[in-house]
């Protein structure tokens, strides 16, 4: 008795058959965890439980006054942490966001309040300084080959240098409550009825942008979501984010300064997923040598990472000094630098390059917030704050080191 090889066409509709469906989609995230990628997995669950935790300790914690305060507080140093997103995918580290975010804001006080600019000139000029210093980082690297730790931690020291002698006589510059800074991040807030209409959008598009992604793969005969489950994924983002937004809604809402905060991480995800820069930049982070000879500018490249980094921060700052309402010597100083990078690390960016999304700012920046908030709530002062945050971080980067090592080896097997 002879039997025929199945040809290649027949095995591949057995694997696209075999793959299809919400099952199958199961049974392929769970190979991904087994090989190590986890992806948001272990943060969400981190999260989960950090607010269970702090919910049993003090009911108020989830209360809708103070989710909208914390959302509100994670906006200034989450848009700082997206940045540093950027540099890590290309395993590199940018140690001066807290300076450059605290420049830009006195650079904003001393032209808005002191010398009467128009808030709007201002506001471009702390940006347009936040680009010239991320240039600057990427003619520095790659020119002289200075690693980034060294040249950014100059930055650290020569831009803290100059936010004070900037505000040197002055120490603090009160921004008016009146001013369009000020009410954007303290009293602006989404009326209610927008806040749905937004909701109904995000799940619009995301439904939008997965059934075209996979019509397109099987279009070009590769495995891709099937119907149902872009329709489940679409409707469990339509109910949660609707539920959240009623419930901050029964407290002062959403507030426009973390709409703008969510846009920038959907801009930047768009970026990295859906462009020819995003996948250089992966490129360059997963092995710099190859993406060199797939021809990639790998130069351009770091220097525009530099740049959005930069730019981030000095939004960052900007933000922040609206939020206090003051721009002033200890503008991003403390905690903010620190705060920036361990939010990207522990939302889930490798330090090791070439794995990420924009997305681990955000649920990096909820992470340490909500520790924060927790702590402040139950009376125990930043020394606590500091070692819970701190013991995260070490966390979430030992998830990666083991993950990785997993990734290698089940890349072996």
């Amino acid at each position: 008795m002879t039997t025929t090889a199945p040809r290649p066409s027949d095995l591949q509709d057995e694997r696209l058959a075999n793959r299809e469906g919400i099952r199958g989609t199961f049974a392929g995230f769970i190979d991904k965890i087994r090989g190590g990628d986890l992806g948001a997995l272990p943060v969400v669950i981190g999260l989960a439980v950090i607010w269970t935790v702090l919910q049993i300790l003090n009911h108020g914690f989830l209360s809708a006054a103070n989710l909208v305060n914390l959302l509100l507080e994670s906006s200034p140093t989450g848009v700082i942490a997206l940045g540093i997103v950027c540099v890590l995918l290309v395993a590199q580290i940018d140690l001066s966001v807290g300076s450059v975010s605290g420049l830009s804001s006195a650079i904003v006080g001393i032209l808005f309040v002191n010398l009467g600019w128009n808030v709007f000139a201002a506001i471009a000029i702390a940006v347009l300084t936040g680009v010239v210093i991320g240039w600057i980082y990427g003619q520095i690297f790659n020119r002289f080959g200075v690693p980034s730790f060294v040249i950014t931690l100059a930055g650290l020291l020569s831009f803290l240098g100059l936010q004070l002698y900037v505000l040197k006589g002055i120490g603090t510059i009160n921004i008016p409550f009146d001013s369009p800074l000020v009410i954007f991040a303290q009293l602006a807030f989404v009326p209610a009825w927008l806040s749905y209409v937004l909701v109904v959008i995000a799940a619009g598009g995301l439904f939008l942008a997965d059934l075209t992604k996979a019509r397109a793969r099987r279009k070009a005969g590769l495995s891709a979501q099937p119907f149902s489950l872009i329709a489940l994924k679409s409707g469990a983002l339509l109910v949660g984010l609707g539920f959240a937004a009623w419930y901050l809604n029964i407290a002062r809402g959403i507030g426009w300064m973390f709409v703008l905060f969510v846009a920038l991480v959907l801009i930047l995800n768009y970026a990295l997923t859906r462009t020819k820069w995003g996948r250089a930049v992966f490129a360059v982070g997963g092995n710099v040598e190859a993406a060199r000879r797939a021809g990639i500018k790998v130069k351009t490249i770091y220097t525009s990472v530099f740049v959005v980094c930069s730019t981030l921060a000095a939004v960052g700052g900007i933000l922040a000094a609206s939020r206090l309402a003051a721009s002033s010597q200890s503008s991003g100083t403390g905690d903010v630098n620190l705060n920036a990078i361990a939010a990207a690390v522990i939302g889930g960016t490798s330090l090791f390059g070439g794995r990420g999304t924009a997305f681990a700012a955000l649920l990096g920046i909820i992470v340490i917030q909500s520790i924060s908030s927790g702590l402040t709530l139950l009376n125990l002062d930043s020394s606590f704050r500091f070692m819970v945050t701190g013991l995260v971080l070490l966390l979430a980067v030992a998830l990666d080191s083991v993950s990785r090592r997993s990734r290698t080896t089940h890349g072996r097997a």
